[in-house]
């Protein structure tokens, strides 16, 4: 036996999970079912989705960050480079919605990876 429990068999890394929306029962990429929403359950080993409680709590924290980073980037580029506003409409318009789509979902596949792999509090009674 190589120390696998039969809980942690098939599990993927809380990395590839959040990045590739991959159930953190089995693996499978089932975990989404539209650009950030989750699916209702896992198509493969019916993992019950609803029953983790991931909250708003990515959200916040990626409006903080992808600002932060986001503005301090085109204030960068308005220093060295000065360009007119179109420019930074075409650059950053699409960088804030592409950072956005994509960090929230794999914030959301991390989140719900943690509670699924603590066993938190919700999702005990209802897998």
């Amino acid at each position: 036996m190589t120390g696998e429990t039969p809980n942690s068999k098939g599990q993927p890394s809380i990395g590839r999970a959040a990045l590739f929306g991959l159930c953190p029962r089995c693996g499978e990429p089932t975990l989404f079912d539209g650009i950030a929403q989750f699916a209702p359950k896992c198509g493969s080993c019916d993992l019950n989705y609803s029953a983790f409680n991931v909250g708003d709590g990515p959200a916040g924290f990626l409006t903080l960050i992808i600002g932060a980073v986001v503005v301090g980037l085109a204030l960068w580029l308005e220093v060295k480079v000065a360009p007119p506003f179109w420019v930074h409409a075409v650059i950053w318009i699409p960088v804030v919605v592409g950072l956005v789509f994509y960090g929230l979902r794999a914030a959301k596949a991390a989140l719900l990876y943690a509670e699924f792999n603590s066993e938190a509090g919700e999702s005990r009674n209802k897998q």
